[in-house]
């Protein structure tokens, strides 16, 4: 890529004053790929003081003309839609099928709802002789993390360019080409210098100064917890707004009513989505404590069905995007074994005939009880946990039972009855028997799992401002 040892700022592509590096390692094969710079201090400023310079002018562009940049930015990604894919296969180990089929369509999913929103919003309305307006809220730190590349980053870049808002993205040092390319892609789409600025760093570093950065007027951040209150802490000082997508242990139930086979299968297929790397992955599946045997078979079988290999061939699973991933769901898998959980299939270690790449057995536990460290803590990998209840409150009271507040899914025939328990479930999206995502409902969490929405009209309110003016009339 043109562009690899660049940062974009300002309208151009400039050398980064930081000489640290990051060495990006393709996790399919540990090899080195490419080398990216990390951003300091000094590149924050840099980045911050164009966004904030281009900020007035373009905060003043009418809905108009910013749809027209929108969807000039979105024919633009559907033209290099197979590239971004295919980037993304290389720096997290996404398998090819699965890249083209979800990941890079997550960008296009978005940037099609944000044109949407804006197209609905009316930003001013008056009422009586007080006008209220919505305006953009000003300069943006878009941090964004590695296991849904373009998800993560378009679904703030999106709404933020629709807002009229001016940025500076930090995608992670993991999952950096696509992103890059996605910058590529807004410089050719004639947005304004300095509405859109891109820099890679390390979170303690480029995050750290781009959170507590006074001219920086809201932080939108998808991350692990830690991440978050880290942020949310360096930005208190500035008092600026704070978004957060962070971290789940979602729950799956399955009430008596359903399939029980073909409930748990899906249930299974859902947690290894992404080879088990997503916020809302289902990891604990709560089965009636009569059916677990019957539970650990179906789950078995639906395990053991996932093929786990080079994600340029025909398999279903890739490797964990690095090192230290692999390294942190071995050390959770073996605490599963530890304390005392049922290893129904896979374990620690690679895949039989994988000595190379951050491979990780598609594993599940049964007998899993709350006060286990893989009930309580992310593992984000293909580990799925599954716990028995006793009575619908008891499944109730267990899916609550967590820190975060994600997501939940309910697998029953009995639609009210998955409509009473979806109201008593303390999350923030809620899935009944398999049903699609939409890149237009609301999207975060309660507790742990974050705050703010993401997706659509709640993403586009995310990044605007409230204002009335009394005597307008």
């Amino acid at each position: 890529m043109r562009n690899l040892d660049k940062f974009y700022i300002g309208g151009t592509w400039v050398t980064p004053k930081g000489e640290d590096v990051h060495h990006l390692i393709n996790p399919a094969t540990e090899e080195k790929i490419a080398e990216i710079p990390m951003g300091n201090e000094a590149d924050v400023n840099s980045a911050v003081a164009a966004a904030k310079a281009a900020f007035d002018s373009f905060s003043m562009t009418g809905k108009e003309e910013r749809l027209v940049l929108l969807r000039r930015l979105l024919k633009l990604y559907n033209a290099a839609y197979d590239e971004i894919a295919d980037l993304m296969v290389q720096e997290m180990g996404t398998t090819r099928a699965f890249s083209h089929a979800a990941q890079a369509w997550v960008g296009t999913a978005h940037l099609e709802a944000a044109i949407e929103a804006l197209d609905n919003e009316s930003f001013e309305e008056l009422r009586g002789n007080t006008l209220i307006s919505k305006e953009p809220i000003g300069v943006c730190a878009l941090i964004t993390p590695w296991n849904w590349p373009m998800n993560q980053l378009v679904v703030k870049a999106a709404p933020a360019l629709a807002a009229g808002c001016t940025m500076v993205a930090k995608p992670s040092e993991y999952s950096p080409l696509s992103s890059l390319r996605f910058a590529e892609l807004v410089a050719e789409a004639g947005y304004p210098a300095g509405v859109y600025n891109h820099i890679t760093g390390a979170g303690p570093v480029a995050g750290e100064a781009l959170s507590r950065h006074p001219d920086v007027d809201m932080v939108s951040i998808t991350g692990s917890t830690r991440a978050g209150i880290a942020v949310a802490r360096a930005a208190a000082d500035t008092v600026k707004r704070v978004s957060q997508e962070l971290g789940g242990k979602s729950p799956n139930i399955i009430l008596r009513d359903a399939d029980l086979k073909s409930a748990v299968k899906a249930g299974v297929d859902a947690c290894f989505i992404n080879v088990g790397q997503a916020c809302r992955s289902p990891t604990r599946m709560l089965v009636p404590a009569e059916r677990m045997e019957e539970a650990k078979a179906a789950a078995k079988e639906a395990a053991e069905a996932h093929s786990v290999g080079d994600p340029m061939t025909d398999v279903s699973l890739g490797p964990v995007v690095n090192e230290i991933q692999f390294r942190s769901i071995q050390r959770l898998i073996e605490a599963g074994i530890r304390e005392g959980a049922t290893l129904v299939t896979g374990g620690p270690g690679r895949p039989e005939g994988l000595n190379r790449g951050y491979y990780v057995r598609p594993t599940v536990f049964a007998d899993v009880t709350a006060d286990m460290t893989i009930a309580r803590e992310e593992i984000f990998g293909p580990v799925l946990s599954i716990m028995a209840y006793e009575n619908e409150e008891d499944a109730i009271s267990q899916a609550n039972d967590t820190v975060y507040g994600l997501s939940a899914y309910i697998q029953t025939k009995d639609l009210d009855k998955a409509r009473q328990i979806a109201r008593r479930l303390r999350v923030g999206s809620i899935w009944i028997n398999e049903s699609e995502w939409d890149a237009r409902a609301p999207f975060g969490g309660f507790k742990q799992s974050g705050n703010g929405r993401e997706h659509g009209e709640w993403g586009l309110e995310d990044y605007l401002e409230v204002k009335s003016t009394a005597g307008y009339a």
